[in-house]
């Protein structure tokens, strides 16, 4: 596990480093200029880094599914070597899918429209200042998100439903909370980052509010990257200790 959270560390501070600097100016500033091969490049590394954070969070989905429903052979199956297999395949899928959709929005046509209702260049915004046709682009990202977004999800629902059904097998009530506090965190970060993802990019409307999409586009490009550490932070038996002495 602690090998999968250095590798979701670096695709939090992947993020952070793409997205935070173009917020705080366009805050401070009341507004960001950026060039068009700027914006893609931003555009680049937050797919990277939300595609592997997508595959990120499924692998450690199956490594806690492992440590409860087999915890006997964990140890066996989770090795080092399977470990980077995983790693390198989420890397992998991540750098194959990112750079397709990239390449789309790169050859688009934008006109004379150059400002971007966004507090970065996202997908779905760029699309609105192209003045090319938009319904391929449409198409194109249910077809990218089927593999990134909503096959990953499936397979997290699936293991936490296995480790649902054996957690209530557990007769003691410390047996379940011991075994539902591994995945707590996991759980946590999970339903934030996914939830606010899919309504953004699964099921994206036309008529969807500009505000509502800030704000769920704000959850996981900078709210998750920082809460992260934070929620894994406190399975810490050291910083528990140091709660209490600050209370």
């Amino acid at each position: 596990m602690f090998f999968f959270l250095q590798q979701l560390s670096l695709s939090d501070l992947l993020q952070s480093m793409d997205i935070a600097p173009i917020l705080l100016r366009t805050v401070i500033n009341e507004g960001a200029k950026i060039s068009l091969i700027g914006c893609i490049v931003q555009f680049y590394f937050f797919g990277v880094a939300e595609s592997l954070q997508c595959l990120l969070l499924t692998v450690m989905s199956y490594d806690r599914y492992l440590a409860i429903c087999n915890p006997l052979c964990y140890s066996s199956i989770m090795n080092h070597k399977l470990c980077v297999k995983l790693i390198l395949m989420s890397w992998l899928l991540t750098l194959s899918f990112t750079p397709v959709i990239v390449i789309y929005v790169a050859t688009q046509e934008f006109c004379n429209q150059n400002t971007i209702n966004h507090f970065f260049c996202d997908y779905f915004p760029l699309l609105e200042l192209s003045c090319s046709e938009a319904t391929l682009g449409w198409i194109l990202a249910m077809a990218v998100s089927v593999p990134v977004i909503l096959f990953p999800f499936l397979l997290i629902t699936v293991s936490y439903i296995c480790i649902a059904h054996e957690i209530l097998k557990i007769t003691s009530n410390i047996g379940r909370q011991k075994a539902f506090s591994t995945c707590s965190s996991h759980l946590a970060v999970v339903s934030i980052f996914y939830g606010s993802l899919f309504v953004t990019y699964v099921v994206p409307t036309r008529n969807q509010s500009q505000t509502i999409g800030k704000l769920l586009s704000l959850l996981y490009t900078v709210v998750t990257p920082f809460i992260n550490p934070l929620i894994y932070s406190l399975k810490s038996t050291h910083i528990k200790k140091a709660l209490k002495n600050i209370q």
